[in-house]
């Protein structure tokens, strides 16, 4: 479905991802898991049209994506939920849903995506007319979730959906990622908790310094010594 063929990508003269080859297929939840700055997010936001590698090409569904503007892309089916959740707090949680579908023009359609949005996570139908930057950390996870979900996606691209949220919410969110990917939708996680991903995940990468330095099936990176001792709590589950 994605595929990624040695791209490199720079920020100036920092040279952010080396040699970066890796492809989720159709129906996968595949996470990507390694230290901050190791060029997780970097990844996501090249794969999503923020940024352009140097080198290298990218495939979505046999077709070229790399260097495609960013609502192209969107259009082609790949949504992300970036890091911080990036809602629009002034904005209520059905404008920011809204939002999620501007490219869409299907009226029928984008009403039942509301519905399956709700369905998903009732407490944002609870608080549909509220400002969004009213919302728990949670709450504004699930929104921009959501509002992804809107544009209806083939692919969803995940930075760090637990990031500053509370243990109780982290399992409801890893819950929610589950029933996406069984209910037909293809997810690529970053997530800095590497126990809660490689749980749910069906494969994993590791990144270290810009570079794919191990994959593997989800199970088999868990039980690695070198895994655990690095990102699983030195080998404490």
């Amino acid at each position: 479905m994605l595929h990624i063929n040695e791209i490199n990508v720079y920020y100036g003269n920092i040279h952010a991802l080396k040699d970066i080859k890796l492809q989720v297929n159709q129906g996968e939840i595949v996470t990507l898991i390694g230290a901050n700055g190791a060029g997780k997010s970097t990844l996501l936001k090249t794969i999503s049209g923020l940024l352009k590698p140097k080198k290298g090409g990218i495939t979505f569904e046999g077709i070229t994506i790399d260097g495609k503007p960013a609502q192209w892309i969107v259009k082609r089916g790949i949504s992300q939920v970036p890091e911080g959740r990036r809602i629009f707090a002034n904005m209520s949680v059905e404008e920011n849903l809204e939002l999620g579908a501007y490219l869409r023009k299907d009226k029928d359609g984008i009403k039942q995506d509301y519905q399956k949005v709700y369905d998903l996570f009732p407490r944002l139908y609870e608080r549909r007319k509220q400002q969004s930057g009213t919302l728990s950390g949670g709450e504004q996870q699930m929104l921009a979730m959501g509002r992804a979900l809107m544009a209806r996606p083939k692919l969803l691209l995940l930075d760090e959906p637990s990031m500053g949220l509370a243990p109780i919410f982290v399992k409801t969110i890893f819950d929610i990622i589950k029933e996406i990917n069984a209910s037909g939708t293809t997810v690529m996680l970053v997530e800095q908790n590497a126990n809660m991903a490689l749980s749910i995940a069906h494969r994993a990468y590791v990144i270290e310094t810009g570079r794919v330095v191990l994959s593997g099936s989800a199970e088999e990176l868990r039980s690695s010594e070198q895994i655990k001792a690095a990102y699983l709590g030195g080998g404490h589950e």
